[in-house]
């Protein structure tokens, strides 16, 4: 590819040749006991030196910063299939160069970036001829090194010898490593951790200086790579994921990179995204960071396939200027995304898509996938479940990024690698999880107080604050609001409900101001890994401050000095005694805010320029009214020729008031609506508009399920009476019976029992809470009728010896597709009367059709098929009861 062409090429032309004899850094010394040569790349910052050992031809690698060793000598080297290029090497020649860049992100801690490094390349020559080129880069903020190996012909590295070596005593914060990059970091030290795998990026403090170890510009060029370590030492070897790596022509390797300073210098480095390639994207203006309306946490994939809730989290986001809602897994056995993305569009809400990266596997799964989701105007992709650092998934990884970028579509990285400078080359790169995040319902404060000075310093974090309903936390509402601050991601994907939301309007407000990049980025003095961290972010000529702190409640004190001169506004929000409360203070660069805080607690703030008559730091955000409209009953069963009375409601529950509101109801064709509806002129927020009417069933339907659409249309007055009307809708559904055929799930139970929530009618079983079930569907068919349940399960209805046959299609959902294996029996009066035996969810439907003439009462029973019950979703698809004279039940 032409793209990655280009990138080889850039990393193996290196500037004007200086002859390594010409360098006044060339030190001839002993090193361990035998002659060696160094030589030293620094700029202002810590010093890389690469010693050459004279008598076997080995290579090392170490850094000094403020003339204290750092990290220890430690090998470099690789090993081809052709040529062991760890020992018995010689220098060529050293070239050198000066590396000044200024490029500008989509995301991040600081937008406009400038890039001031020296660079050496040393050419050395193995005992066989082989080339091995070592890079090394010296910043202000750290150091690098890289492999270029230069032949036309191809090579395979089979193992690398790198590895980092810290002074044993050295604290550490590690991460033993998986491949979604998902564990919690642990304080220990370099030689006490214990043996095994660590995952980057991994922080090490050495007297007044950190290290962080990180990788950046990795692609499908190479394998993604760990830290291997042995107790008792403090060395860490470099791991590839793959097996070795090949390459049909020069191969340069990612960038080995310890960023090294105070912790300010290292969270508000921009290290790895220097390193890495330029953007691929030369027209960003499509690009947009932004806040994200998330229900995952506030229904899971039961919220997922409701259009009805999903329209709720795009109201709330319109509300309060929130830029996008997110819909998660379980959205696509659903119909309804058009019409979503329609109502979103109308409320200035952008959609995002989740999907598995097996949906967007291969070319042909991209194009369709990918094309789809456009056409029906979605904004972007969170793409989930890589969990793999192999060369092969980083293939992937460059197949999806070209293909989103043609399409304009953002993307959100979940179960994925960490971030290694792929947000520079690909800005359509909004946010990557690789975290111990919200989602595992149990992070503690002392990990959220390390993940800044770990994790989040290499990109953009997708940690999902905000999920006040889900989980055990011990932080505070002030701490898990600083969150918005503290933590950086281009998409900040709110995770809360809306109840929680607006039980605490202190933190909504909060939420509504807050940006998710910024202009510059300032570490809190007293941050300290695991114990508290605070940043000060500025966006245009506002700044946003969040702390918090692990442990027993303190007082925050925070020095203003980065703040310039004149009169500042602070408005902070902070843990009172019942909920958040906002207090202002006017202060200057001289003076330390004080905030009294919870235990585990914290605070935000913003302070802008104190000008007479501004009452707070708020800037104007559009507030989109939001409502209710419910109907009553939603679903119903009727016969032909009868009645049924429908009730509609409409409220608004925030930013009103609305104009010009009509509330109606339709009549499918055949039936009839009798009832005038309502209308208002004005609506304030809270005053409700209420209607009936009256549904007649024609004498011959349709038999099934009818919609009758009850729908409200009203105006946003703050956006102009020209704009379009906006309106909700809802239905009520109402069922016609065949006659003759009752439905098992319009019975009354006169037993039940099920093995996860309770049973559910006309839906599959879903999580554990009454009615959060998706359509019941077996296969690629669904069906309107029936009952969701989970082995172990029994279902017991009286039939009273009225009816002749019993029917079914019985199977497992596939919202558990993958997993569970049943067994389906049918029981009339303790007798058992048919089994599907073991079913697995690749089954196709057993099709019961059995005689119950006779028969008092009936039971569903549903066991596991001898592996246990996890994921034993099983459905009793069309469960009917048939009669010749007529439906018993009414």
């Amino acid at each position: 590819m032409a793209l990655m062409a280009a990138a080889v090429s850039a990393a193996l032309a290196l500037g004007s040749a200086n002859p390594a004899s010409a360098h006044p850094d060339n030190v001839v010394s002993t090193h361990s006991g035998r002659a060696a040569t160094s030589w030293t790349v620094q700029r202002g910052g810590p010093t890389a030196v690469v010693t050459l050992d004279r008598a076997d031809g080995s290579l090392d690698f170490s850094v000094r910063q403020h003339g204290r060793t750092v990290l220890e000598p430690a090998p470099v080297g690789v090993v081809t299939e052709r040529a062991d290029l760890t020992s018995g090497l010689r220098l060529l020649h050293r070239d050198s160069r000066a590396v000044n860049e200024k490029y500008t992100t989509t995301v991040g801690k600081q937008l406009r970036r400038s890039v001031h490094m020296n660079e050496s390349r040393f050419a050395f020559e193995g005992k066989d001829g082989a080339r091995l080129d070592l890079v090394v880069r010296a910043s202000d903020d750290g150091v690098a090194y890289r492999y270029v190996l230069p032949g036309k012909d191809g090579v395979t590295i089979e193992h690398e010898a790198s590895a980092f070596r810290l002074p044993a005593s050295s604290p550490a914060w590690l991460s033993s490593y998986a491949a979604p990059h998902e564990q919690p970091y642990d304080r220990t030290t370099a030689a006490s951790a214990g043996s095994g795998e660590y995952g980057y990026p991994a922080l090490f403090q050495v007297g007044a200086e950190n290290v962080l170890l990180a990788e950046s510009d990795l692609d499908s060029r190479y394998s993604g790579s760990r830290l291997v370590h042995e107790q008792g030492t403090g060395r860490y070897e470099v791991a590839l994921a793959d097996k070795d790596v090949h390459s049909d022509g020069p191969l340069a390797t990612p960038w080995r990179t310890a960023v090294i300073g105070d912790l300010a210098t290292v969270t508000e480095s921009t290290l790895i995204d220097d390193l890495a390639p330029p953007s691929r994207i030369r027209d960003t203006s499509w690009i947009k960071p932004g806040k994200v309306a998330w229900s995952w946490l506030a229904g899971f994939s039961e919220a997922q396939r409701s259009l009805e809730t999903q329209e709720k989290f795009v109201d709330y986001a319109a509300a309060h200027g929130w830029q996008y809602a997110l819909v998660d897994d379980g959205w696509k056995t659903t119909d309804w995304m058009p019409q979503l993305m329609d109502y979103a569009k109308r409320r200035g809400v952008k959609i995002l898509l989740w999907m598995a990266w097996t949906d967007l596997d291969t070319a042909a799964e991209r194009d369709a996938q990918l094309d789809k989701v456009k056409k029906w105007g979605a904004a972007g992709l969170k793409i989930d479940f890589m969990d793999s650092d192999t060369r092969e998934r980083y293939q992937w990884y460059d197949e999806i990024l070209k293909a989103t970028a043609e399409r304009e579509l953002v993307v959100d990285f979940h179960g994925s690698t960490i971030p290694n400078g792929i947000q520079r080359t690909w800005p359509q790169v909004m946010s990557m999880e690789a975290v111990h995040g919200a989602e595992q319902g149990n992070v503690r404060a002392d990990n959220i107080a390390t993940l800044p000075f770990t994790r989040n310093v290499v990109g953009s974090m997708d940690f999902t604050p905000m999920g006040f309903q889900f989980g055990q936390r011990n932080t505070s509402d002030a701490a898990e609001l600083a969150l918005s601050v503290i933590f950086e991601s281009g998409l900040q994907n709110f995770a809360g409900s809306i109840e929680e939301y607006r039980a605490r309007p202190e933190l909504a407000r909060f939420l509504e101001q807050v940006p998710t990049v910024w202009d510059e980025t300032k570490l809190l003095k007293g941050s300290a890994p695991g114990r508290s961290a605070g940043f000060a972010r500025r966006s245009g000529a506002r700044w946003f401050l969040g702390e918090m702190a692990a442990g027993s409640a303190r007082t925050h004190q925070v020095p203003l000095d980065f703040l310039s001169g004149g009169k500042w506004r602070v408005d902070l929000v902070r843990d009172g005694s019942d909920g958040l409360v906002r207090e202002s203070r006017l202060l200057t660069r001289h003076d330390t805010l004080k905030v009294p805080g919870a235990e585990n607690g914290g605070f935000v703030a913003i302070a802008c320029r104190a000008v007479p008559g501004r009452a707070s730091c708020d800037e104007p955000v559009r507030h989109v009214p939001s409502g209710t409209l419910t109907v009553d009953p939603q679903q119903t069963v009727a016969d032909p020729g009868t009645e049924v009375k429908l009730d509609g409601s409409f409220a608004i529950d925030e930013s009103g008031p609305v104009t010009d509101v009509t509330l109606g109801a339709k009549a499918p064709e055949g039936w009839s609506v009798e009832g005038p509806g309502a209308t208002a002129a004005e609506l304030a927020t809270g005053q409700p508009l209420t209607a009936d009417w009256r549904i007649t069933v024609p004498k011959q339907p349709a038999y099934g399920w009818t919609e009758i659409p009850v729908t409200v249309t009203y105006r946003d007055p703050a956006a102009g009476a020209t704009a379009p009307k906006l309106s909700l809708r809802r239905q009520a559904r109402v069922f016609v019976s065949p006659p003759g055929i009752d439905y098992v799930s319009d019975l009354p139970f006169s037993a039940e029992s099920n093995g996860w929530g309770p049973v559910e009618r006309d839906t599959s079983n879903g999580e554990s809470a009454k009615g959060d079930g998706g359509p019941l569907r077996i296969g690629d068919r669904t069906y309107d009728k029936g009952l969701g349940t989970h082995a172990p399960s029994e279902v017991t209805v009286d039939l009273g010896g009225t009816y002749d046959r019993f029917s079914a299609d019985a199977g497992i959902d596939e919202e558990k597709s993958d997993k569970g294996s049943v067994v389906f029996e049918v029981i009339g009066d303790g007798k058992a009367l048919g089994t599907s035996g073991i079913m697995g969810p690749n089954d196709a439907a057993h099709a019961f059709d059995i005689d119950v003439t006779g028969v008092q009462q009936l039971t569903l029973r549903v066991t596991d098929g001898g592996d246990g019950n996890d994921s034993d979703h099983a459905d009793w698809a069309d469960a009917r009861l048939h009669t010749a004279a007529g439906s018993a039940r009414r």
